[in-house]
């Protein structure tokens, strides 16, 4: 029976992910229904009243500040 072996190509345990891999914003425009479903709520009229007011008070950094 075979004995398993880390990947010599794996990730390396002793560095972290760079800031700029660690972002899904590809540069497109972020809408309210992101902000929502970033946040893990569902689309109702008034969770993405919430995005709304969210995003014009943070603009796009709002998506980054719920994202991982």
């Amino acid at each position: 029976m075979p004995t398993s072996q880390p990947e010599a190509s794996g990730p390396s345990e002793d560095r972290a992910t760079p800031d700029d891999l660690l972002h899904a914003r590809t540069g497109t425009e972020v809408s309210p229904e992101d902000i929502v479903l970033a946040s893990g709520k569902d689309l109702t009229p008034g969770n993405l009243e919430w995005a709304k007011r969210k995003l014009a008070a943070e603009g796009p950094s709002a998506l980054d500040k719920l994202l991982p």
